[in-house]
């Protein structure tokens, strides 16, 4: 059960990223996959909303050992086979009298998100095959979401417990989607004041001949000897060459707080 690590979470729907050829095509849905029975089989769980707020809900089981075994969904199949060949591929087949009804290919994209190929036969004998998108999210849910032309009752429980569900899920994904922006913030603010700590050690430790004044923009040269001195001269006013310097490291200001910035 190893190869399956990477299929076990809860997943969130992608709908303007799915294609349906068959079925209910939802508007929201979650799809969790858990591990059961000390390891030896997976529970797979689907909870989706349709455009008219119906809620739908199923769930399976399945020991993933590529052998077929009565389905505890009977309203799909008395027969489940499943197999995870590697760490990306998980595959379900479900069989009603012997026969397959439908085929659900588990992949886990290079981008981290999971994509579920539903392909099965519809009434009139041609073939389908929706494709659903979905990402993995750090998720309160209990259950998750897939249609895949699955039949299942709507209740008026699932959707009340579905709809305060996805609100409480939005409502905190965007909170928490605001502290990551703050974060990224304070972190970005606290790159400034290292480089600013770097380029102020480096301009105290080199020769500095006056006396350097709040505001004003000067020039970091590294001599020939490999030592730094701050001047007064922009590198354009030496005409051509640097002078007597090796290099010029940057304009600088000082800042009120006696840290400098380099400028442009």
């Amino acid at each position: 059960m190893v190869q399956a690590y990477n299929f076990l979470a809860s997943w969130q729907l992608f709908p303007e990223k799915c294609n349906y050829e068959f079925g209910i095509v939802p508007k929201s849905g979650h799809y969790k996959i858990e591990s059961i029975n000390n390891g030896k089989a997976l529970q797979i769980s689907m909870n989706w909303i349709t455009h008219e707020n119906d809620a739908y809900y199923a769930q399976f089981s399945v020991i993933p050992d590529g052998s077929k075994q009565p389905c505890d969904y009977q309203e799909l199949a008395d027969t489940i086979q499943a197999e995870i060949p590697d760490a990306s591929n998980f595959i379900t087949q479900f069989f009603k009298n012997e026969e397959l009804v439908l085929t659900v290919h588990h992949t886990i994209l290079p981008n981290g998100y999971l994509l579920l190929q539903n392909s099965g036969v519809k009434p009139n004998g041609d073939a389908f095959v929706n494709k659903e998108v979905y990402y993995k999210q750090m998720s309160v849910l209990p259950y998750a979401s897939s249609v895949g032309s699955v039949v299942v009752k709507p209740t008026k429980q699932g959707v009340i417990k579905h709809k305060a569900l996805t609100a409480m899920e939005e409502q905190t994904n965007m909170q928490l989607e605001q502290i990551k922006q703050q974060i990224e913030l304070l972190a970005k603010q606290a790159q400034e004041i290292r480089k600013r700590k770097e380029l102020s050690l480096m301009i105290y430790d080199a020769q500095i001949n006056f006396k350097p004044q709040i505001g004003q923009v000067y020039h970091l040269y590294e001599k020939k000897d490999g030592n730094y001195l701050l001047s007064l001269v922009a590198p354009k006013e030496w005409g051509a060459g640097l002078g007597p310097f090796k290099q010029f490291i940057a304009s600088v200001q000082l800042l009120a707080d006696h840290t400098w910035v380099e400028v442009a």
